[in-house]
């Protein structure tokens, strides 16, 4: 084989390779490394550890790591809770209408494709693309292997096999990944930048309080206390 028919069939080979593999790359539902930077979120019914990935979303880790310290999200409540679904703040007024992100501005999506709405993740909250300022929400949806759809429209997205099975089993809510619409807010997904590593059980707890059935506001106020941002220590 000479040179030429050898360099094409490398070329070749490569396209192939690349054109039929999937994204495996998930390191979101690891633990942090000690000395990387967490965010323990303090509410009135217990706390939740959640790790930030700033190379993958840096504008919106930046974003909330320094309302966190200046004390933006202190006493604030979950404005909007949705069993099953997720839960919502970061409103400094509490309507799900306010709050303004570090800037003074509406920051734009960024998405490497690396980060999805698996259960516990931290994803920001907003009224359509590139319209991010300082509400959030934790996913809360269950595996999605109790729907005996979920499966084929998953892999219908062309998702790699371990993503398929971690929405399957550990749950979530795929439809807001980037690239797809929101139902609710009619945006082009939703920026992750953060995953819930201890805690999940507080946030199930927050999603099952009884809230008003129009607004989905908690009948009684949940609080962030305070969200301290440290370094993972390992414990």
């Amino acid at each position: 084989m000479n040179k030429r028919i050898l360099t094409v069939f490398l070329l070749l080979s490569i396209l192939f390779t690349l054109g039929g593999c999937k994204k495996v790359d998930i390191n979101q539902m690891e633990l942090p490394a000690v000395g990387e930077e967490i965010a323990i979120m303090k509410t009135s019914m217990g706390d939740i550890y959640i790790r930030l990935f700033k190379d993958d979303a840096p504008e919106a880790v930046e974003n909330f790591t320094v309302h966190s310290k200046n004390g933006y999200y202190d006493n604030l409540i979950f404005h909007r809770v949705i069993s099953n679904f997720m839960i919502q703040g970061g409103d400094p007024d509490g309507t799900g209408m306010g709050g303004e992100s570090i800037w003074g501005q509406a920051f734009p999506d960024y998405f490497t494709g690396n980060l999805y709405h698996f259960k516990g993740a931290l994803s920001m909250a907003n009224s359509g693309s590139n319209t991010n300022g300082s509400q959030f929400f934790i996913v809360q949806a269950g595996p999605l292997k109790e729907n005996s759809n979920s499966e084929a429209w998953l892999k219908n997205e062309e998702y790699s096999e371990e993503v398929t099975q971690n929405y399957l089993n550990i749950g979530g809510t795929p439809w807001l990944d980037n690239g797809h619409t929101d139902p609710l807010s009619g945006s082009k997904g939703h920026m992750v930048f953060g995953q819930v590593f201890k805690g999940l059980d507080v946030v199930d707890a927050i999603a099952a309080v009884k809230v008003d059935q129009t607004s989905a506001k908690p009948d009684e106020d949940v609080l962030i206390i305070k969200i301290e941002i440290i370094e993972y220590t390992g414990q």
